[in-house]
């Protein structure tokens, strides 16, 4: 046998014949390293497939977990930070109301009747939606506390009005009890309250702007593996493109794309949620709040015929506040337009309660009383009320702006999850399919 093939080799020019020994020595390299090391080709194979699986389900998961965040920040973080601040602010209206209908002596007007009992109302009402809500978290003692001293509250306004009605000093004692309760103790509760429930907001949108790493760092990992097993089995078969791997690739690249991309899509959307929504809306919140304090140490500065400066004090550290927080509120953003209406009836109310203090400091407490508590369309009432309405307006628009970027950031990532599992699944087949004819070498 091994005359015949040196006979067939002599046959050969010499160049044929170097060629035909050097395919011979080739073929024979090969079938050597292929009965020698199958179990690492195998292994390759494995840690090929597990990478792909897993980078897969990781970024599912990482998707799922981000989509879940900001569900619950739709259905009950934001629903329960928006019922928190209407507590907060129906329980400041309720108290500003109070002292409004004191002023009026004997029978308070029916319209400032109706607004008294529409805040208690809807104070109670937002009691009930956090109590639902609750599920027995660490702010059930603050719900406890304002469900406990609003009836307090309640009883001892009533009793303050009755006194009121029959003539009697005492009534202006009660009533400034009762807004010590609500200024004190309840108001400070409700405060606290939502600052808890917007901290779950803000910490939620602190979450997701964050790079999900692992969906990341995982996909990226399962790239190189497979460039380097193509590195690999190009060495040790001398085949420059394996099609299955190089697909393979190609599809966790896809992965890898899609993530960053769509990742990148919901951490912006999310950031306009915070800076176009949450942060606006705790803004004018806050001014919705300091307008109610300021108009409380106003009316109690009448009901009480004070003429020292603590009311007067209260009533400027908030306008003052209010007038910071209108100054540095951004122009173009949503809200602007009923800020900027805001601030002019702040204006307008701060000219009418120097103009109740000038009447006061003559003595004319009727005078000072129809400027307060006046239907007139220069008088305070029209201006507070004007700027109430211009802020509920505002957080309106703020609230949706949110809502809308949150939706649309939860949107974004719909597909992803699904799609992660089906690339990776079919990275894991194309590995195998790559692998396969190499498989087939050890037969």
């Amino acid at each position: 046998m091994v005359r015949t093939e040196q006979l067939r080799l002599d046959e050969l020019s010499p160049r044929a014949a170097a060629a035909a020994v050097r395919e011979r020595l080739s073929s024979t390299d090969m079938r050597l390293f292929a009965h020698s090391s199958p179990a690492k080709l195998i292994a390759v194979g494995l840690v090929l497939l597990g990478m792909c699986l897993a980078a897969g389900v990781v970024t599912a998961t990482a998707v799922n977990n981000r989509q879940h965040a900001l569900d619950v920040l739709l259905d009950q973080a934001e629903p329960d930070a928006y019922s928190a601040q209407r507590l907060y602010t129906a329980l400041s209206v309720a108290d500003a109301s109070a002292g409004t209908a004191f002023i009026s002596g004997g029978l308070e007007p029916k319209a400032v009747r109706d607004r008294y009992n529409q805040a208690v109302g809807e104070a109670a009402a937002e009691l009930v939606t956090q109590s639902n809500r609750s599920g027995g978290d660490a702010d059930t003692h603050l719900r406890t506390g304002i469900s406990t001293g609003l009836p307090v509250y309640c009883g001892i306004v009533e009793t303050a009005r009755a006194n009121n009605r029959s003539g009697l000093p005492v009534g202006a004692a009660y009533l400034s009890e009762a807004s010590n309760l609500m200024q004190g103790t309840m108001l400070p509760m409700a405060q606290e309250l939502q600052e808890h429930r917007s901290a779950a907001i803000t910490a939620t949108q602190r979450n997701h702007v964050r790079p999900p790493w692992p969906a990341i760092v995982t996909p990226l990992l399962a790239v190189a593996a497979l460039v380097g097993a193509q590195l690999f089995l190009s060495r040790r078969w001398h085949r420059v493109l394996n099609p299955g791997l190089l697909l393979a690739t190609g599809t966790m690249v896809v992965l890898l794309g899609w993530t960053v991309i769509a990742g990148f899509i919901s951490a912006v959307d999310t950031t306009d949620s915070r800076d176009s929504g949450s942060i606006p809306t705790s803004a004018l919140t806050e001014s919705r709040i300091l307008a109610q304090q300021a108009r409380t140490a106003e009316t109690l500065k009448l009901v009480r015929r004070d003429t020292s400066t603590e009311y007067d004090n209260t009533y400027d550290k908030a306008t003052a506040r209010l007038r910071d927080i209108f100054a540095g509120y951004d122009q173009d953003g949503p809200g602007a337009g009923e800020v900027k209406t805001a601030s002019s009836a702040l204006d307008r109310w701060r000219a009418a309660h120097q103009r109740m203090n000038d009447a006061l400091s003559k003595g004319d407490f009727i005078g000072a009383a129809a400027v307060a508590t006046g239907p007139g369309a220069n008088e305070a009432t029209a201006q507070v009320d004007a700027l109430d309405r211009a802020l509920g307006e505002g957080i309106t628009d703020t609230r949706n702006e949110l809502r809308g970027n949150t939706s649309h950031a939860a949107r974004t990532l719909d597909l992803l999850a699904p799609g992660a599992l089906v690339l990776s699944t079919a990275a894991a087949v194309l590995v195998a399919a790559g692998l396969w004819p190499r498989l087939r070498e050890y037969r």
